[in-house]
């Protein structure tokens, strides 16, 4: 169903509680002069009103690849540092088992993200800061303070407890800070900030892996009885780094990635401030006291200390962080049904067309639909009308939180907000009136106008509730279908 023109009415606001006021008013569709056209191919594969990319200028792509250059240089010194330190078959299998995790817990951060996914280009970029970067500046601080500590008398576990969990965390987060200070308009909130640190942190995490299986495992073994003992450490140390605490790293900064993402969508200045560097202490915090518990387990040769400390702490905050970081991610399916209704009352989206939008389950149940009545195409247009339309809701919800105040961000978020209407219109096109048990029929903002199978053209009152009309089970349409909806293959 199509959009019209602009009317009257508040039947959108029973689609959602909705906060009135904030930001601007959405621009109004252009009316169209006849019928509404036959779907036609699918124009916005080449040269649609709007790109999903941006041209990178020539001082975007100059930081670009001075950031590439230093995570490929901190990369090639931590392999050096780590083939020196641990031996050549030592180092190749810690990076064999330390990878076996990796694309179980990529794969978690990417699931979380479904909704409105970041740029592949900064998730790599995240993961390899983590890796390369964030590892690398961490040990040569960690073994500075080590050395200081032992001239000055100190136990070396202090490092663990006073030193490493400020400058790792410190690192790991370093790029997504970097990102919301320069691409904040990347930002959705505190989803994106989980995500961005999230894959930081596993890259850290898998590098550290690297020597601890590699070094404390595999090559401390095998260097006193051989490497059938070797192997035995290896599997011991597996078991506890990897599925034991392997979600660690990614959990602490993840609170930095809360934070982070507090800031994106306020416009508070001092929640801007106070809130990463809120986040950042208790990551910190969370990591040094982490680091506490086997110190002290080995101090007082007291190992049920790890086992509680274990369940006590840790083991209630992951899981409260699970289940907050689910609950965020249903928010933004939320957000999209409460904010694109300024939209279904300009006339540019139909009710049903939002409420598809508001659960991921609602979503796959359009793509289904969109590949049974206008193929791959179809599925290809749906995903791509999900994604902006999620953009568009996350634009209009920063306009409303005055994320943009001055002239020229609100004339730049205005230019987006058309072009992301007029992106949708072109996507629309490419599975719109192709199922041939839906009649023709358009949305003005407060009414249904639906051309019915006698050709008469009624106008009929919106439900009570909105409707979803997908999924729809396709039957073999009548030798003339609905007026005005063209037959399949033609």
């Amino acid at each position: 169903m199509r959009p019209n023109r602009t009317a009257g009415g508040n039947y959108a606001d029973v689609m959602a509680d909705t906060p009135s006021g904030g930001g601007t008013a959405p621009p109004s569709p252009p009316v169209p002069s006849g019928p509404p056209a036959a779907a036609g191919p699918p124009a916005y594969q080449a040269g649609g009103p709007v790109a999903r990319g941006r041209r990178l200028g020539w001082r975007r792509g100059l930081v670009l690849a001075a950031v590439i250059l230093v995570i490929a240089g901190c990369a090639v010194a931590m392999l050096l540092t780590l083939g020196e330190s641990l031996g050549a078959q030592a180092l190749l299998i810690g990076i064999v088992a330390a990878i076996l995790p990796v694309p179980v817990l990529v794969a978690c951060f990417l699931w979380l993200d479904r909704y409105e996914p970041e740029p592949t280009g900064y998730l790599v970029l995240c993961f390899g800061w983590g890796a390369a970067v964030a590892t690398y500046t961490s040990l040569q601080v960690n073994d500075a303070a080590a050395k200081a500590f032992a001239n000055a008398g100190l136990p070396d576990a202090l490092v663990a407890v006073l030193v490493a969990p400020f400058i790792e965390e410190l690192t790991k987060a370093a790029f997504p800070i970097l990102l919301l200070i320069f691409r904040r308009r990347e930002w959705s909130g505190i989803v994106d900030g989980i995500v961005y640190c999230g894959l930081s942190a596993v890259g850290f995490a898998m590098v550290e892996n690297i020597l601890y299986l590699g070094g404390h495992g595999y090559a401390a073994g095998a260097q006193q009885y051989g490497p059938a003992t070797g192997a035995q450490y290896l599997f011991a140390t597996f078991i506890v780094r990897i599925l034991f605490s392997g979600f660690a790293h990614p959990l602490f900064t993840s609170m930095t990635g809360v934070g982070l993402g507090l800031a994106a969508r306020t416009a508070d200045r001092r929640v801007r401030v106070l809130a990463p560097i809120a986040g950042l202490l208790v990551a910190m915090m969370m990591h040094g006291t982490w680091n506490l518990v086997p110190s002290l387990a080995v101090a007082l040769r007291q190992n049920l200390i790890l086992l509680y400390g274990y369940l006590s702490v840790m083991v209630p905050i992951f899981f409260g962080m699970v289940g907050l970081a689910v609950w965020l991610r249903s928010w933004e399916g939320r957000l999209t049904e409460r904010t694109l209704i300024d939209y279904v009352r300009a006339g540019w989206l139909t009710p049903p067309e939002v409420a598809a939008l508001g659960s991921l389950g609602r979503r796959h149940a359009a793509r289904q639909w969109a590949r049974r009545v206008a193929g791959e195409a179809g599925v290809r247009a749906m995903r791509e009308y999900q994604f902006t339309a999620t953009r568009l809701a996350l634009l209009r919800d920063g306009l409303r939180r005055g994320l943009d105040t001055r002239p020229g961000e609100l004339a730049r978020s205005t230019n987006e907000e058309r072009n992301m209407l007029a992106r949708i219109s072109a996507l629309r096109s490419v599975f719109v009136g192709r199922d041939p048990q839906v009649p023709a029929a358009t949305w003005d903002g407060s009414r249904y106008h639906i051309v019915f199978p006698d050709g008469v053209r009624r106008s009929l009152d919106a439900p009570d509730e909105p409707v979803v009309p997908i999924p729809v089970v396709l039957t073999p349409p009548p030798a003339r279908g609905w007026p005005g909806t063209p037959m399949p293959g033609r």
